[in-house]
């Protein structure tokens, strides 16, 4: 009989991806005995190994092949680019690798012992592990990290290479000559836009009456125009009803607004949500509970119903965002070892990495509309900022919500060039109880497209410069 080999620890994180990671860093920095367990070899989690990093990798690609293509309006003329498919893939995979290693590297200087295998609760404070050396961990606390997964196309039971999800798409085998993405939002925008610029014929279909649903509709259309003009085709209201695999491709069958009910694609992909990893966790031997969707239900200190465990990001729920996960995971590791921490921050920012890109933080004019608040919204339109003019980005626009009493940032969206980088001004000023005098008497440096920030909260005091209101 083989000898079970267990181990003890003071905290165990379960996932290694950017909360869970984070948690077991900050965990070891405040003195505790961490392990991090995870299915994979290295740490980095879906963020880095199929999500964020390699997406944003190809996503620059594609940008640099636009911007090449947009220079004729410059003066400047280049030859249509040549798309080495297989050198773009190693260089993607490169950036992952080194990424990857410097974890690995920020780990073991902090002595976090990692731990590969798959993980479940025997109960609150012990894990079974399958799938490497260790085959038990004894614990104190443990941090749940363990992320989220794509959704399956409802009604769709196909199984063929040629349907793909997001961890497919972004390892980039080949560029099929035509493309059909399900769905949309965020995911299917970026990637979907990746491969129209590496010269795919993509088409888009997306269940409800617009492009990222949810988001404000103003912040949406110069995305929708850009994404019009370099996708063969948008259908909205349109859902897929049927899928059959043929010597050709799939044959996809739609029903809404599209004319034809039946096209022919030689890959799928489908982007249609995500949902959470808290399936097989082993979490009915524990007190943890989980809500109707599967998520796992935690109080502000990120504290389940186990006085044992703790969980965050994606399996703890909405926002599933990378960078609300290693906030969390932070919080996790300080109340574990007894600090007074909480995850209490009024704005977490969302960022769409189209071409423009879209990024919005705090209470959006959609969310006030539906909860009946009274609101102030002021637009800075980019025509009318020198900077977006010298890069020919004039089609961006930055506004604001403000409470119309006090003047106090609420909500900041963006759309345009940067606008992910831009967006940290206004987390800042939501976090820090801003309101429209602080954004406008802050000076901002010209020309830049950070002075848009500081136009629009002038123009909700009546003082912008640059346009007139009467």
């Amino acid at each position: 009989m083989v000898e079970e080999l267990s181990r003890e620890t003071d905290v165990v994180v379960i996932g290694a991806g950017p909360g869970g990671y984070a948690a077991a860093f900050r965990a070891a920095d405040l003195g505790l005995e961490v392990t991090l367990v995870d299915v994979r070899e290295k740490p980095g989690g879906v963020c880095l190994y199929e999500g964020c990093i390699p997406s944003k990798a190809l996503l620059f690609a594609a940008e640099l092949v636009s911007e090449a293509r947009r220079a004729k309006e410059l003066g400047i003329h280049f030859s249509d680019p040549r798309i080495d498919v297989g050198d773009l893939r190693r260089w993607k995979e490169d950036i992952v690798e080194n990424f990857t290693k410097g974890l690995q590297g920020l780990g073991e200087r902090r002595k976090v012992q990692f731990v590969r295998g798959r993980a479940s609760f025997e109960g609150s404070e012990s894990l079974r592990l399958k799938g490497g050396e260790v085959s038990q961990i004894r614990f104190k606390h443990a941090i749940v990290a363990t992320g989220s997964r794509s959704s399956a196309l409802p009604g769709i039971q196909i199984t063929s290479d040629r349907l793909m999800y997001s961890s497919e798409a972004l390892e980039l085998q080949e560029v099929p000559e035509t493309l059909l993405v399900v769905g949309g939002g965020y995911i299917g925008l970026e990637l979907g836009t990746v491969y129209a610029s590496l010269g795919s014929k993509v088409t888009v279909v997306e269940l409800t009456d617009q492009l990222l649903p949810g988001v404000d509709r103003d912040l949406v259309r110069p995305v929708e125009k850009r994404v019009r003009e370099l996708v063969s085709g948008v259908h909205l209201k349109t859902r897929v009803v049927g899928m059959e695999e043929t010597g050709r491709g799939l044959e996809v069958e739609f029903e809404g607004e599209i004319e034809a009910v039946r096209h022919n694609f030689d890959k799928v992909l489908a982007c249609v949500g995500r949902k959470p990893n808290s399936v097989d966790l082993g979490l009915e031997h524990t007190n943890v509970q989980t809500d109707e969707n599967g998520f796992i239900q935690v109080d502000s200190q990120r504290r389940t119903g186990d006085q044992h465990i703790l969980a965050i990001g994606d399996v703890a729920g909405e926002p599933m965002l990378a960078h609300k996960a290693t906030r969390e995971g932070k919080v996790a590791a300080e109340v574990i070892a007894g600090q007074p921490s909480s995850f209490d921050n009024l704005a977490i920012p969302a960022v769409v990495f189209t071409d423009p890109e879209v990024a919005w933080c705090g209470l959006t004019e959609t969310q006030a509309r539906s909860e009946g608040r009274k609101v102030k919204v002021s637009r800075f339109p980019w025509a009318a900022s020198s900077r977006a003019l010298t890069l020919g980005r004039s089609e961006g626009m930055t506004k604001m919500l403000f409470d119309p009493e006090s003047g106090r940032v609420l909500g900041v969206g963006i759309v345009g060039c940067h606008a992910g980088e831009l967006i940290a001004e206004g987390v800042l000023a939501i976090e820090m109880g801003a309101v429209a005098e602080d954004l406008a008497a802050t000076v901002h440096a010209h020309p830049t497209l950070s002075e848009t920030l500081g136009e629009t909260a002038e123009a909700f005091l009546g003082q912008a410069i640059h346009i007139y209101r009467k």
